[in-house]
């Protein structure tokens, strides 16, 4: 038996050593692979297509200045940049465009190509393509030029690929078309969520408790014509009363805790020469997106024909998105525009098959095409459309949905945000605007003469008969859109008297002005309020002071929520659950900022979103019954949740419970339920152990963490939140910031959570990074050149 034993264990040891040599020789291969794949940094290297030679310098962050004779070579070398360095992200923009995903990653993406390829981006970007100018086609396809030969210099294939098992395949001209509708797929609701929860809301209730619950203006709003409006009355007893329905028994569990949903969007503002130290307009920028590995931007400055331009690119494509020109400076936070529609389709009475336009029946037009799926079968999708667009879903009655889309007009994405370049004065710069097709932006200007503007870049729509908030039927024409609205009517804002611009997501214009944009769901005010009050003392502005503002992390909305906390904890309550007596200790240190170390910030954070919850989820359980899409986080809540706190009306209380003080207690033991949950006391309770970053690469969504969280940025407690001007949570933030005034960019500021490569070996993989987290400046303009790499024809 010892005999035995010793031969099965020599044989197991001998099992084990040769899997781990196995082990070894395959990791060593992969690193192998892994190193050959890494981007040229210095020497020479050819690019097919030049007209002359480019030099490509790199700073310590591996920022590039690119210098070319012409801007056609230095679209061609900076396509080449974005291959060596980001080319599996690029790809990843355009199969999310085009849904397309599945091919490449296998099962996993399967629904979301489901979703995304009822628009037909992939047909789109191929007609954008063809109705861009023939200069800005031409950029586009030296851009692509310069990615294929780049992606074929580098000494293996990106590593995702060998990661997936898989190649990657050429850059098309369309592809970088379809990167601008990927944009859109991340900043635009694709469904009409929005505005099928509106309309779950009105139809459930009627106008009126509608236009109480979802106000499209408050008293407290922070629009920039001083547009505001007191919310509707409370809704009566005749239009909602919950103390009718039937309640079940009282639980903490029935408050469970959620998150507000971030906003996708940015903060921007822009200070005119009078107000700054310079004489020069300043523009601050930070654009508040999901965060990720590689991050969205790619840091870089093109030096061509006698320009000097720094910014941002986005790879994928050609030119700078945010940045300065040396005259010009601008940047963009997302608008809110409404820019799609909801149209109810008529169905026949008797087939359906075909549904009413007129008076005629017509036939959906339907058509099937195949998802390719890695590892698998094609799966077959039928996609249905009518005249006014695909259809999207149904309703509750089992009537088609169909979304009306700008993103499906001819040309809604092009190229000429590459005219920026040349623009000399704030005057110009609004020129290339109207010219500009790209998801609904708001631009802000600032230029070296001090001058500063606001507008709406991208396409609206001309609605006539109607305003867009709730569905309604195009069915007799009256209700329809007159094509795009005109740029000439678009709203400007130039030269303002006070010298403030800002945008934080809000709305921001009321009137006829408001009629024209719409409402695609608008922000809370509150952040753009903090921002408005933050800028409004400075008279003498430095880059660092819009930087402060940018990185104000005072909770100053939630201090009456801490009130209320206290209030709710009085001894009466704390007398009869001593768990709360210590809830209440470490809620009456408020510093009343989103500080890592602070306690009391998260307390009163959960305090309001459970009472939010407790308060409101009974009024909109109807609704959810109705639309699966409904979500009562998108209606800009605030000021109709504490205008019930204070008026407690016995109708619109929670049926659970039998009093509004009962119902604030119990959302603070739902606070204490949450702490006993983590194991944890009030007091270890800091924010910046809950908020603390995931910021992974995509490989991660598809592959066990163990494998690939290497890859991914450091967990670190973040100051901050979604709803405060520094915007923060684990995986959504600022994706970059940046402050600069035209004329003066070696004082400008800018700074990414993620660093330049793709490639988790390179140098520039996480450079930056730290400077992000603290909140340091970093220098707007690329530094000393550290490696150069020239470009050859």
């Amino acid at each position: 038996m010892k005999r035995l034993t010793g031969i099965i264990l020599r044989m197991l040891a001998g099992a084990l050593a040769g899997l781990l040599l196995l082990s070894a020789v395959f990791a060593g291969w992969f690193y192998l692979q892994l190193r050959a794949s890494q981007a040229q940094l210095e020497g020479t290297a050819s690019l097919a297509g030049l007209g002359s030679a480019v030099a490509i310098e790199r700073d310590a962050l591996g920022i590039p200045t690119i210098r070319a004779e012409n801007r056609t070579d230095g679209f061609r070398a900076l396509g080449y940049l974005h291959a060596q360095d980001r080319f599996f992200q690029m790809d990843l923009m355009r199969r999310q465009a085009a849904g397309e995903l599945s091919a490449l990653i296998g099962q996993p993406a399967v629904a979301m190509d489901r979703r995304t390829r009822v628009h037909g981006f992939r047909a789109r970007a191929r007609h954008a393509l063809a109705l861009d100018t023939p200069e800005h086609r031409a950029f586009v396809v030296a851009y692509t030029a310069g990615v294929n030969a780049g992606l074929a210099a580098l000494g293996q294939k990106p590593f995702e690929y060998l990661a997936l098992r898989s190649s990657p395949e050429p850059w098309l001209p369309e592809d970088s078309y379809l990167v601008g509708y990927a944009m859109a797929l991340s900043l635009q609701e694709s469904d009409g969520r929005t505005e099928r929860t509106f309309a779950a809301l009105r139809n459930h209730y009627g106008p009126e408790v509608a236009a109480f619950f979802a106000p499209l203006q408050t008293h407290a709003d922070a629009a920039l014509d001083g547009s505001s409006a007191p919310l509707p009355p409370l809704p009566s007893p005749r239009l909602i009363d919950l103390r009718r329905r039937a309640a079940p028994a009282p639980t903490v569990a029935a408050a469970a805790a959620f998150e507000d949903l971030p906003v996708i969007g940015s903060n921007g503002f822009a200070l005119a020469g009078h107000r700054t130290a310079s004489g020069a307009a300043l523009v601050a920028n930070d654009m508040h997106l999901e965060l990720g590995v590689p991050n969205t931007w790619y840091r870089a400055q093109l030096i061509t024909a006698g320009r000097q331009v720094t910014g941002l690119t986005l790879p994928g494509t050609p030119g700078i998105i945010v940045g300065s020109n040396g005259q010009v400076a601008w940047g963009f936070t997302y608008s809110y525009a409404d820019t799609s529609d909801i149209v109810l389709v008529e169905l026949n009475s008797i087939s359906r098959l075909l549904y009413r336009q007129g008076t005629e029946n017509v036939e959906f037009v339907r058509h099937r095409e195949p998802i390719f799926v890695r590892g698998g079968q094609p799966v077959e999708l039928e996609v249905e459309s009518t005249v006014w667009g695909p259809v999207v879903g149904t309703d509750d009655k089992e009537q088609p949905l169909v979304n009306r889309w700008v993103m499906h007009e001819p040309g809604a994405i092009n190229f000429a945000l590459l005219d920026m370049e040349g623009a000399a004065t704030v005057a110009e710069a609004l020129a290339v605007t109207r010219r500009l097709a790209t998801p609904s932006l708001n631009i802000l200007l600032a230029d070296h003469t001090g001058e500063i503007a606001w507008t709406i870049a991208g396409p609206l729509p001309q609605r006539v008969g109607f305003d867009g908030r709730f569905p309604v039927a195009w069915t007799y024409g009256d209700r329809r859109w007159d094509g795009l609205l005109p740029a000439e009517k678009k709203p400007v804002i130039s030269s303002p008297a006070d010298g403030v611009l800002w945008n934080a997501n809000q709305r921001m214009l009321g009137g006829e002005a408001l009629t024209l944009i719409g409402d695609g769901g608008y922000a809370s005010p509150e952040r753009a309020a903090q921002i408005h009050d933050g800028l409004s003392p400075l008279t003498a502005a430095t880059p660092a002071d819009l930087l402060a503002v940018q990185l104000d992390d005072r909770a100053l909305f939630l201090e009456r929520w801490q009130q209320l906390l206290l209030r709710t904890l009085s001894p009466a309550a704390t007398a009869a659950h001593p768990a709360r007596a210590a809830l209440r200790t470490a809620v009456e240190s408020w510093a009343g900022r989103a500080a890592v170390d602070s306690a009391s910030y998260r307390l009163v954070r959960a305090f309001r979103h459970h009472t939010a919850n407790l308060v409101l989820a009974p009024v909109f359980a109807p609704c959810l019954r109705r639309e699966p899409l409904f979500n009562w986080r998108l209606f800009r809540y605030e000021a109709p949740l504490w205008q019930l706190l204070q008026a407690q009306p016995a109708h619109l209380l929670n049926p659970q419970y039998a009093d509004w003080d009962e119902l604030l207690v119990a959302a603070a033991d739902a606070v204490l339920a949450d702490l006993e949950r983590d194991h944890l006391a009030p007091a270890q309770a800091t924010w910046g152990e809950s908020n603390t970053a995931s910021i992974r690469h995509p490989l991660g969504t598809f592959l066990p963490r163990w494998l690939t969280g290497w890859l991914d940025m450091p967990a670190d407690p973040l100051p901050g939140d979604v709803n405060l001007p520094r915007a923060q949570s684990p995986h959504f933030g600022a994706s970059n910031r940046m402050v600069v005034a035209p004329g003066r960019e070696a004082e400008g500021i800018m700074h990414l959570p993620g660093g330049q490569s793709g490639h988790p070996l390179s140098p520039f993989y996480r450079a930056g990074h730290a400077a992000w987290v603290r909140g340091e400046p970093t220098p707007f303009l690329p530094g000393r050149a550290q490696h150069t790499l020239t470009l050859t024809p």
